[in-house]
């Protein structure tokens, strides 16, 4: 298999399954949103609404952003965000298994900002359009 295919594979599998993990937690928060359940930790003092409703559309928008690969390195960018907060600044004095998964996050968060989606992305298909428009 061609490397650029094997690289641009392995980016998709990598966003489709680490969006598909994080969704869950980002439905779960949008749901206590609905539900007007606004307790949550404010780490950034901005109140526990304002940070309940950031992290629930960052992980729930996000993670759907992330897996169809559009604007891969702005979703992944803030979920990176989302998961330093949480796994720096909100558990920085826990134990180390408390902030283990969002740390593990941050490095693959990483990855996407600087690869972005590859070319089974969405971001691709955008970025040929406009190529192909202004030729």
């Amino acid at each position: 298999m061609n490397k650029v295919i094997f690289n641009d594979l392995v980016l998709l599998c990598g966003r489709i399954l680490t969006g598909a993990l994080m969704l869950p937690h980002g439905l779960r928060k949008y749901n206590k949103v609905m539900e007007g359940d606004y307790s949550f930790a404010d780490p950034l003092h901005i109140g526990e609404k304002a940070s309940l409703i950031c992290v629930a559309g960052t992980e729930f928008i996000g993670s759907i952003l992330l897996i169809a690969g559009l604007f891969t390195r702005l979703s992944a960018g803030s979920l990176l965000f989302t998961m330093f907060v949480a796994g720096v600044i909100h558990h920085w004095s826990d134990p180390f298994g408390d902030k283990e998964l969002p740390l593990l996050y941050i490095v693959v968060y990483a990855f996407f900002v600087v690869w972005g989606g590859g070319k089974y992305s969405a971001d691709y298909l955008v970025q040929m359009t406009r190529q192909r428009r202004n030729k």
